[in-house]
């Protein structure tokens, strides 16, 4: 082990990968980003190019080492997170087929309908603990041998896109168990494929990569990646974890009771599991958790943050441009002026089902809106009904997690939102309890770290190593506004059924 150990953690996002520097006592000492582009080839696609994610984390491996706050030979283990479901085919020489189909690419819907039509919703969650949604790998699969068969038929295997990257940097087809859970063939009761949802859909077992548990060290850095980034051939590569996952690791969300909540461009609501279990609803993804023998259940909204930064950059560019110029954030300029508006916005209410939506309505035609608009109602108005929706909509997947028996005492937030002190403080008032933040905003690749630095002995296991390191800072009280957003809350809630149909029936109501 090297004197003064240090772990990288590589975090393939869908706008950029991050490397994360941390130290055996959990201190960050650098971090560097490489961005990528995404494609939106048609309205609802989103594709990115694989290599985009191998080179962007060769570069940002490569300007970490070069600002010579960390040397090669005290890197001790490189751990991985990513975005899940992506859908990274390759063919009998490992060549990517196809740019990678994404994990809010809403295409495969209809073969979502025929899968569900065809096995039965019961049949899915016994075999998986997850209904099949647009989202998920397998879909994708599915649309591709239908619409792209030639294409469909030279796939070998089958990775997810944080898989593919440390493929790239070593040499072995490999994925870990959280990640697994969201492609929709993966059984997470038992923590692997699901032999009955394979058979069933005609997909190859062999396509399959083994999964390991998210602590274990699968591989190791190659010569080549090695030449490229100025790190040490052999350094031990871990399984890491999805995003999610890995960023409730990072968030200390590792046995029951401890929950999250993530404000990022989704919106996602995390509460570990003891022991296996999911709704018989499918109303929660129900997954494997980064930790051995643990599980998660886990809400997931589609446009959380990501309605703010549409509400931002659509209607408030002069007042973002403003911000600029003065050298401050300028999302927390708009979110200033929402702080002026009392709660409810004057009987303003905003649907944040931009992109469709997960939790807690599975339905990729749900549409955003703002309902009830008069001519008093101003821009701050609608920046405040866009975060009281966002917000509301987290309370939909809390209120779901609180049904399956786990009740928080608060909730961990993180994200960027977590940062504004209005965005915490109406979370507090919709949940109902305290919100805190924790000693790190670097949730995902922090998680990754401590995956890592667990899987190489720095720590003895994952719950440990977060006792040791995530500390609970700033906490949030609920204000005396509590009642009134209950009330707002169920407003909300009634907005969503009556309009379905009309999102269902586009050409017209019958």
């Amino acid at each position: 082990m090297a004197d003064r150990p240090v772990i990288l953690a590589v975090d393939v996002g869908t706008s950029g990968t991050k490397v994360l520097a941390v130290d055996a006592s959990g201190r960050v000492l650098h971090a560097t980003q490489s961005t990528h582009a995404c494609e939106h080839p048609r309205p609802g696609w989103a594709e990115q190019d694989p290599e985009q994610w191998h080179q962007g984390t060769l570069d940002a491996l490569k300007s970490l080492l070069g600002t010579g706050v960390v040397a090669a030979e005290d890197v001790v283990a490189i751990g991985l997170a990513g975005q899940m479901h992506g859908l990274v085919a390759l063919d009998e020489a490992r060549e990517v087929v196809r740019p990678a189909i994404l994990w809010n690419d809403q295409r495969s819907s209809p073969q979502c309908d025929r899968c569900t039509e065809a096995l039965g919703r019961t049949f899915l969650l016994e075999h998986t603990g997850n209904l099949m949604l647009p989202g998920f790998t397998v879909p994708k699969l599915l649309w591709m041998r239908e619409h792209e068969p030639d294409r469909f038929e030279s796939i070998r295997h089958v990775l997810l896109p944080k898989d593919y990257v440390r493929f790239r940097l070593g040499s072995r087809l490999v994925t870990d168990v959280s990640d697994a859970s969201g492609t929709g063939v993966f059984d997470c009761g038992r923590r692997d494929w699901s032999t009955a949802m394979l058979e069933a859909l005609e997909l190859p077992a062999d396509w399959w990569p083994r999964a390991g548990e998210s602590v274990e060290v699968v591989d190791h850095l190659g010569a080549g990646a090695a030449r490229a980034t100025g790190l040490l051939e052999g350094t031990p590569l871990v399984a890491g974890a999805g995003d999610q996952a890995a960023s409730g690791v990072g968030n200390g969300i590792t046995r029951e009771g401890l929950v999250s909540a993530t404000i990022g461009t989704s919106g996602v609501v995390f509460a570990s599991s003891d022991d296996w279990r999911y709704p018989e609803d499918g109303s929660l993804h129900a997954f494997c958790h980064a930790i051995p023998d643990t599980w998660h259940l886990m809400g997931v909204m589609l446009s959380a943050g990501g309605s703010f930064d549409w509400f931002c950059r659509s209607l408030m560019p002069d007042v973002m441009e403003r911000g600029r110029s003065e050298g401050r954030d300028p999302f927390e300029v708009v979110t200033e002026g929402a702080g002026r508006i009392e709660p409810g916005a004057d009987g303003l209410v905003f649907l944040p089902y931009l992109s469709g939506e997960r939790t807690p309505h599975v339905d990729p035609d749900a549409r955003g809106g703002f309902v009830g608009l008069t001519p008093r109602h101003g821009r701050d108005h609608l920046a405040r009904a866009v975060i009281e929706g966002a917000i509301f909509g987290l309370g939909d997947c809390l209120e779901l997690v609180t049904r399956m028996g786990i009740r928080p005492d608060s909730v961990r937030l993180s994200g960027g939102a977590a940062a504004s002190p209005l965005w915490r403080s109406i979370c507090a008032d919709v949940f109902g309890c305290p919100t805190v933040e924790t000693t790190t905003r670097e949730g995902t690749a922090y998680g990754a770290a401590i995956l890592a630095g667990t899987g190489v002995g720095l720590w003895p296991d994952v719950p440990t190593a977060c006792e040791a390191v995530v500390r609970e800072t700033r906490r949030v009280e609920p204000s005396g506004d509590r009642e009134r957003y209950r009330m707002l809350h169920r407003r909300f809630a009634a907005l969503y059924p009556a309009l379905r149909p009309w999102w269902s029936r586009p050409e017209g109501l019958e």
